[in-house]
């Protein structure tokens, strides 16, 4: 889209006429911070993104890894709620136990 002389001009008549010349400054004032915080959190997620990268890499091990713990079949629904959630939360133990044994030399 290529923006000529006459169609710039024609824009920049259309800002003055709907917010006034006085509110102009502050509506480029404001334009202006909101595409310098736009770039700051792109970039932030950019350099996210990168050290996610790096620390995926970085934490592969040399040796082959255990296999996972195997992880059972959904309670049955005639447990109730409270026995449901115990299950639930033994099984997760037990997976953060095994998780932390494999990062251990």
């Amino acid at each position: 889209m290529n923006l000529g002389p006459p169609e710039i001009i024609l824009i920049l008549v259309a800002l003055v006429l709907l917010f006034g010349a006085k509110k102009l400054p502050d509506l480029a004032r404001g334009v202006g911070r909101s595409l310098r915080i736009f770039k700051a959190e792109t970039s932030k997620l950019n350099d996210d993104d990168d050290d996610n990268k790096a620390t995926v890499v970085q934490a592969q091990p040399q040796a082959q890894p255990a296999p996972p713990p195997q992880l059972h079949a959904a309670p049955a629904p005639e447990l109730s709620a409270e026995e449901q959630a115990r299950k639930l939360e033994e099984q997760a133990a037990r997976l953060r136990a095994a998780a932390q044994a494999d990062k251990r030399p």
